[in-house]
């Protein structure tokens, strides 16, 4: 069931994904250059994540630290997948095109990104404690 709850939550947070994407590309980048539209698509993206994270946990009913890594780590699994798939079978880009993405080049966040998916579900349960007492 965990694992069922993981993916269900990773493709909510695909959606929204998709709608940062969207922003980003018609009101952010055009509004603020792209350094500007990519860092704050990137920090918006990153919040968005952790804050889905903090809603869902008591759904995902994730108990312990390795579950938590456990979801995490699918969450980042499934990302990659979809952004490199989409990438090279969709959008037909090449691999080092694809790769570009994973540096911090002109403002990009994506690989602080990835990091805050891997670690949500831990942080989100640490952020739950320390607020709910």
């Amino acid at each position: 069931m965990l694992l069922f709850k993981t993916v269900a939550i990773w493709i909510g947070i695909l959606v929204l994904a998709v709608a940062n994407g969207w922003l980003r590309e018609a009101v952010l980048t055009p509004s603020l250059g792209r350094t500007a539209g990519l860092l704050l698509s990137g920090s918006l993206l990153s919040l968005v994540i952790l804050a889905v994270a903090y809603a869902s946990l008591p759904w995902l009913g994730a108990e312990s630290t390795a579950e938590l890594i456990t979801a995490g780590s699918i969450w980042l699994i499934l990302t990659l997948a979809f952004e490199i798939g989409y990438g090279y079978l969709i959008q037909g880009k090449s691999w080092p095109a694809i790769l570009q993405a994973y540096t911090f080049h002109d403002g990009n966040l994506w690989p602080l990104v990835l990091w805050i998916t891997a670690i949500a579900p831990y942080v989100a349960s640490k952020l739950r404690a320390l607020l709910t007492g």
